[in-house]
């Protein structure tokens, strides 16, 4: 019955459509809703079209925005009925107000497989609608099977088969064993070769999700999605109903391609020429109209083709042909078209040799950067930085300078950066490297960060041809009348090294040096200040004899300064001006700054920061900016000190080329903190959080609290010894405290690498535990055994789980009777990826003695790891297309525990990291992959690299790349405290008398944890 048969219905809409405000509506629906649940108490007297109509206001008043906490069971309840009417009504609303989760679900699922399973087509849609709207688990595994007959089914309508495909595939999203991989390779490929593009769309998209996850096992399918190309390319056996503006399915083509891109090369040379041919003709045949819809009809399917091609490596007339076809989009008026063609363009610079091809449409592209669309503006930069090279650096450099006095501030800073870096990498001479970099500074201070100027300095005086001229350039800047501060300091910094080779040049003695300085002194904030005094001071040293008239108007700005507030510029005048009274001395003891060790650039380091962008990676980004670091930073810069050399550690020597050539100073470990405490006092009411908290002299970052998102308690970077000292520091003060048996950090970290032993004993008692784990689900067993003949009272455990677990421990019971073990159930859910560790809080009292422990619990980041091996074709793709900061980090680690490479996989086997060997031709060097689970990024693969240095062992570079910026710093922090302490993985042994060992009893119920646990020792 439509809703205009439902005059009540029909009503209550236009009454709240007639509403004057946001009160009156809120009234009217309180009114409703009050009504509903007053007809709901006396179900018995509603009729079924009573009942549709109340559900379906429910639903109304649901999208209205407003909670809807009851009815649930009526809706369900029209699910069961035999007219399609309330039937359909039950099933929309389910499909609305239920989230996979809820218990109301499990009471229909007999009823929806009977309508799955039944031979009303229309049941069976309404059935497959809501299965895959709603998902989960529950459903998965008791209607996978159906669903998949009714897909196969030769019987079934295409209407029916199309959602039994979209099901399945949402099933195959919630729980990926729905779909037996042996089986379904031969089942795919005969689903390809069906005729009706609606089902064959469908199993299209299916397709794209299997072959995601396993592309060996579906490489039969391959020849069969080529053929769909084929026939859609020709317009062989499309009906018109799936015509788009003239083009056959043009959905069904990028599922098609996009599918094809999971395989990481086609080795059939009819098959690859077949492909080719239908790549070939989408690309001649593609071309700018008029009409919106073709246009983005046409060129989702152009630009997806382009991908196919760059993933494929196709022959170079193929990709001159794409360069050319990108060249004819760049200039067309169309903004997204201009858009997607500078995108693709540097794309295909990263994956093929096309670089002088492109260069071909340099003019066009510096168009771009004037585009009124400052997305377009942006990858025309991002276009020019990847072409540029030593023959057109120069070209492009200078147009840069140019559009950065008209460029939005929001590009300046990027803009500056890059023509930095340009600068830098493909000097002609290093005169023209000073030009640049000053016109920079001049034309765009305020977006110039100071490790631009910083670099400057490190040329001049690494370069002695060089410094009379940037002496000579930076005088010349000074006589500006307006002069940004940065100039201020670069040339205040070069003149007071240098100004002596200019004595010689009209207006450089040095009383006018100091004379054009000095009248920029008012002007500029402390900081720069402290670099002028060290400039006066070099000036005086470089005169000598001394000019008294100068000396003194230089002793007069240093004894004005001698109590400046500032303690950095008091100490420099004072130091200063006892030292310039020491005459020629003076000359040794402010002598010119020695050459700055060759290092790499921080402003590739700081190209790469720029691209973090979003709030959630700022976020982590400044997490980790906060916290220290105990291994070796290879890019950090300091500012260049007047009197003082500016020197750090360079990279350290790795004998093998870096996959990537970032060395980003990503190392900062978690906040230390060791809970495996004991206590023995008689156990307080007070709360048991604080009592945690208290205690443990927890440090953190600068400025933040426990209280704070970051939980302060973190897993692994007490080393053993110094836990156990810790746990152990309060039992001494009493004779009879109660001595744990066994290391207790040991323990704990033995069970970081397996899934089952003791976790803590002491002479009551002893507390084991089995764990098993699938994706990002636990589910642990703790098993807590009396010794004794007495029993165990006042027994009380407690979870303190970090922000990041989802942790539900079952009841504990009070009393744990002698010689008498009992069984706990701990279920486990990662959220997302972090080293912090859940902690047991556990008391018991026996006889007159009460002991309280803090025990960390081994749910820990590598146990929601799965290996995966990855082949190099499907590796290095993945390890490129993640490049630099925050989702690729590197750091050269120190202080690691020498072990050879064989050890050195074993650890890796141990963490759950799955090592390939011969993936990396040095052969001191490991290469892994695993995949992380969590309920916020579901499956995500991660790639480890581990470069050694076979003369000093004490070092290596780790670098890791994922799809989640916290996932990557989490992973690399866990590998390298691993590589520093190497916890031991060997089991703890049990002392005698002879323990009790924890043993699962036999449980009837198969939803038990214990049920599935069984055996595991």
């Amino acid at each position: 019955m439509s809703l205009s048969g439902m005059r009540g219905l029909s009503m209550f809409i236009s009454d709240v459509r007639n509403c004057q405000n946001k009160e009156q509506e809120r009234l009217r629906v309180d009114k409703e809703l009050g009504n509903i649940r007053t007809k709901f108490k006396n179900e018995k007297n509603l009729s079924p079209y009573e009942k549709k109509k109340y559900v379906w206001k429910m639903l109304y008043i649901y999208m209205l925005g407003y909670d809807v906490d009851f009815g649930h069971m009526e809706a369900i309840s029209l699910i069961s009925a035999p007219k399609y009417p309330e039937k359909q009504v039950g099933y929309i609303v389910t499909s609305s107000l239920l989230n996979e989760n809820h218990d109301f679900l499990r009471m229909v699922i007999n009823t929806v497989r009977n309508d799955i399973i039944g031979r009303n087509e229309t049941f069976q849609c309404l059935a497959l609608t809501m299965v895959g709207n709603i998902g989960g688990r529950e459903f998965a595994e008791s209607l996978a099977p159906d669903v998949q007959r009714l897909l196969i089914s030769s019987s079934c309508r295409p209407l029916v088969r199309k959602k039994a495909g979209l099901c399945l595939l949402r099933l195959y999203r919630k729980n990926a064993d729905v779909v037996n991989i042996d089986g379904w390779s031969d089942r795919m490929a005969q689903l390809l070769d069906e005729r009706d593009l609606g089902v064959l769309t469908s199993v299209m998209s299916l397709f794209i999700a299997l072959v995601s996850n396993n592309t060996e096992a579906y490489w039969n399918c391959l020849p069969k999605c080529v053929k769909i190309l084929e026939r859609l390319a020709r317009n062989q056996d499309v009906p018109q109903e799936y015509t788009y503006y003239g083009i056959p399915s043009p959905w069904l083509q990028v599922k098609t391609m996009r599918a094809l891109q999971y395989f990481p090369t086609i080795e059939d040379p009819n098959t690859r020429r077949s492909l080719f041919e239908v790549l070939q003709r989408i690309l001649m045949g593609t071309d700018v109209v008029k009409n919106v819809n073709k246009n983005n009809a046409s060129h989702a399917v152009l630009f997806e083709a382009l991908a196919l091609v760059m993933h494929l490596d196709a022959e170079k007339e193929m990709m001159s042909q794409c360069v050319a076809l990108l060249g004819k989009f760049i200039s067309v008026r169309e903004p997204n078209i201009r858009y997607l063609g500078l995108e693709n363009m540097t794309r295909m610079l990263l994956v093929a040799d096309v670089q002088d091809i492109i260069k071909r449409h340099q003019a066009q592209i510096i168009t771009s950067l004037k585009d009124p669309d400052i997305s377009i503006r942006r990858r025309a930069l991002d276009l020019l930085y990847a072409m540029c090279d030593i023959t057109n650096a120069k070209d492009i450099v200078e147009e840069l300078l140019q559009y950065l006095s008209t460029a939005d501030f929001a590009m300046r800073e990027e803009l500056a950066l890059k023509a930095a870096i340009l600068a830098e990498k493909f000097a002609p001479d290093l005169s023209w490297y000073v030009d640049v970099n000053l016109q920079l500074i001049d034309k765009a201070g305020d977006f110039v960060s100071d490790d631009i100027w910083y670099r400057v300095v490190q040329f001049v005086t690494n370069n002695e041809d060089l410094q009379p001229y940037a002496a000579a350039k930076a005088r010349d800047y000074l006589d500006k009348p307006a002069l940004h501060e940065t100039m201020v300091k670069v040339s205040a910094y070069i003149l007071g090294e240098y100004s002596h080779l200019l004595a010689r040049r009209p207006g450089c003695s040095p009383k006018e040096i100091f004379a054009i300085i000095n009248d920029k002194l008012s002007t500029v904030s402390p900081p720069t200040v402290a670099i002028l005094l060290s400039t006066y001071a070099k000036i005086l040293m470089h005169t000598q004899p001394p000019d008294s008239e100068l000396q003194e108007q230089v002793w007069a700005i240093f004894r004005k300064y001698e109590s400046y507030i500032d303690v950095e510029i008091q100490q420099r005048a004072v130091e200063y001006f006892a030292l310039s009274r020491k005459g020629a001395a003076l000359v040794d003891i402010l002598a010119e700054m020695p050459k700055f060790p060759e290092r790499q650039s921080a402003l590739l380091k700081k190209a790469e920061d720029t691209e973090v962008d979003s709030a959630e990676q700022s976020a982590i980004k400044l997490r980790s900016q906060q916290q220290m670091s105990n291994a070796l930073v290879v890019t950090d810069q300091h500012p260049p000190s007047a009197s003082v050399p500016v020197s750090q550690p360079g990279p350290v020597k790795v004998p093998s080329q870096n996959l990537e050539g970032s060395s980003p100073d990503q190392g900062m470990p978690k906040v230390n903190g060791t809970v495996d405490k004991i206590d023995t006092q008689p156990i307080p009411s007070a709360d048991l959080l604080g009592d945690l908290l208290g205690p443990l002299a927890i440090e953190g970052p600068p400025g933040t609290t426990p209280s704070e998102e970051q939980n302060p308690i973190s897993g692994y970077e007490a080393a053993p010894n110094s836990a156990d000292a810790l746990a152990l520091s309060t039992l001494t003060e009493e004779s009879d405290a109660v001595q744990p048996i066994g290391n207790v950090a040991d323990r704990f970290h033995a069970l970081c690498l397996k899934d089952s032993g003791v976790l803590y004993e002491d002479p009551y008692i002893q507390i084991g535990l089995k764990a098993e784990w699938r994706a990002h689900h636990g589910r642990l067993v703790l098993f807590l055994g009396n010794k004794n003949t007495s029993p165990l009272v006042s027994v009380r455990a407690l979870i303190l789980p970090p922000a990041h677990l989802k942790m539900e421990l079952s009841m504990v019971p009070e009393t744990i009777p002698p010689r008498a073990q009992v069984q706990c159930p701990l279920e486990v859910v990662n959220l997302r990826a972090s080293r912090d560790v859940a902690v047991l809080d556990f008391s018991y009292k026996f006889g007159t003695i009460a002991v309280n422990i803090k025990l960390r619990l081994p749910a820990v980041l590598n146990k929601f790891l799965q290996p995966i091996s990855v082949s190099a074709e499907e590796f290095f793709p993945q390890w490129k297309s993640l490049s630099g900061p925050p989702l690729k980090l590197q750091e050269v680690v120190k202080g690691v525990k020498p072990m050879p490479i064989p050890e050195l996989a074993n650890l890796f086997t141990n963490l759950q990291l799955a090592v390939t060997p011969g993936l990396d031709t040095n052969p001191n060097n490991l290469v892994a992959s695993t995949t992380f689970f969590s309920d916020s990024t579901k499956a995500m693969l991660c790639l480890i690299r581990i470069e050694t240095d076979p003369s000093d062992r004490t070092q290596l570079r780790l670098t890791i790349a994922s799809g989640d910026p916290a996932l990557t710093f989490e992973l690399k922090e866990l590998i390298k405290e691993y590589m520093i302490s190497v916890p031991t993985a060997s089991p703890v042994p049990t002392p005698s008398p002879a323990p009790l060992q924890p043993q699962l009893l036999p449980v009837a119920d198969p939803n038990d944890p214990g049920a599935m646990l069984a055996g595991l020792l």
